[in-house]
């Protein structure tokens, strides 16, 4: 029988290991971790924003399909409750004393390369005009700015990526998957074929090492992915061109967002004239998170440590929602009655396409000394990329790698999606 190891347990990894296990005992599905505080990057500090139609057109089939995955999980599991699961009016916010050029909207992560607004990666199509229902009541309102919806109606929605990760989890630990964290693959070996048969667990608590039965390896460790193949295909010349984006964020109550109550929850993009475009998510609970702060130039830490933030970026999100999220006192200025309940500094993986990466990695790219079983029985697959659409696409890219690797029809074209 196929022994399924999974090297990354974030948002990618937990989905596919879950959708492996409709298929499969779930015994013979490993998942390892290097960190010991599991979704302590870019799985437990992203947004958590869901949406159906925001991508290029060769992700568009897998978006699709992964956001019907989102919404039926939430009703099958009470997700609203557990996950904080939500439609979302989208909106543009742009104040009084901004203009917004006019141009071309961006798609892939083009926006991200290009300083601006998500925004931008919306659907041309304009949304339907609404009313003061959709206004959000806890974003700070200038005289002469302007609220535009950009989402189609039930076509975005959100979640607490956290949450979410940690129910996944939950579930395939129940289901009987094997979690081994914090640890690491240290290599990979071939049998009498020269096929792939086991790895080298190395126990990041007790220092032992133990052999597994191996013969499908799939990596999801985001922005680490290239760096995990090379690791452990050490005679390959496939470079997996994938980069870090770094993201600040901050997660923070209002005295004019308790939750949702029956009223909607909002997604806020803007251009707020502070040097980024910030995103702001109002979630069920309570708190709303704000982000928009990217970096290519911070240096990706290791994949076991919780990243440790930069004061300077998290000083200049405290002042943007304070300007944008705060009370406005009697002269009219920003006043900051805002509770700060996280700060978070994560990694995310892109690639220079834009689009993520995911597919089997052909066995003459494995180097020499090594191949996989033909079929549905054997292989080397990869997922990444997916840069800040990590959580959105999570569930989709988690159904189509565990159909890929089990030989089952796909249910999303993702043939543009490949390594070549």
């Amino acid at each position: 029988m196929s022994s399924t190891v999974i090297l990354g347990a974030g948002i990618i990894g937990v989905s596919t290991a879950y959708y492996l296990s409709d298929h499969q005992p779930p015994s013979t599905i490993h998942l390892v971790d290097p960190s010991s505080d599991l979704f302590s990057s870019a799985s437990g500090f992203a947004g958590g924003f869901l949406a159906k139609d925001w991508f290029a057109p060769r992700v568009l089939p897998l978006g699709k399909l992964s956001f019907e995955l989102h919404r039926n999980l939430a009703d099958e599991y009470a997700g609203a409750e557990k996950w904080g699961y939500s439609p979302t009016t989208s909106v543009s916010y742009t104040r009084a004393a901004e203009t917004t050029g006019a141009g071309k909207k961006k798609r892939g992560d083009d926006w991200l390369r290009h300083g601006t607004s998500r925004a931008e990666a919306a659907p041309e199509e304009a949304a339907d005009e609404g009313g003061l229902s959709w206004n959000p009541p806890w974003l700070r309102r200038v005289p002469g700015d302007e609220i535009e919806i950009i989402s189609g109606e039930g076509t975005t929605a959100q979640v607490d990526p956290l949450l979410l990760c940690r129910f996944l989890l939950d579930e395939c630990l129940k289901r009987g998957v094997r979690l081994h964290h914090p640890a690491t693959v240290s290599s990979v070996s071939a049998d009498l074929r020269g096929e792939l048969a086991s790895v080298r667990i190395a126990d990041g608590k007790s220092s032992t090492e133990t052999d597994l039965p191996c013969t499908r390896l799939i990596i999801t460790a985001g922005v680490w992915s290239g760096q995990v193949f090379r690791n452990l295909f050490r005679h390959s010349k496939l470079d997996i061109p994938v980069m870090s984006l770094a993201g600040h964020s901050l997660v923070l109550k209002s005295p004019r967002w308790k939750g949702t109550n029956g009223a909607p929850c909002h997604a806020v993009y803007t251009t707020h004239g502070a040097g980024f475009s910030p995103e702001i998510y109002a979630r069920t609970g309570g708190h709303v998170y704000i982000a928009g702060l990217n970096s290519t130039t911070i240096p990706l830490q290791d994949a076991a440590e919780k990243a440790s933030v930069h004061a300077e970026a998290i000083t200049a999100l405290k002042e943007t929602a304070k300007t944008l999220l705060g009370n406005t006192g009697p002269d009219g200025s920003a006043v900051d009655d805002l509770e700060i309940v996280r700060e978070g500094l994560c990694f995310r993986p892109v690639t220079p396409s834009g689009l993520p990466i995911i597919g089997r990695i052909p066995d003459q790219d494995l180097g020499v000394g090594i191949s996989t079983r033909p079929g549905a029985d054997g292989g080397v697959f990869i997922a990444t990329g997916h840069g800040p659409w990590g959580i959105s696409m999570s569930l989709g890219t988690g159904t189509v790698l565990a159909e890929m690797a089990q030989g089952r029809p796909l249910s999303a074209d993702i043939s543009g999606l490949g390594l070549e």
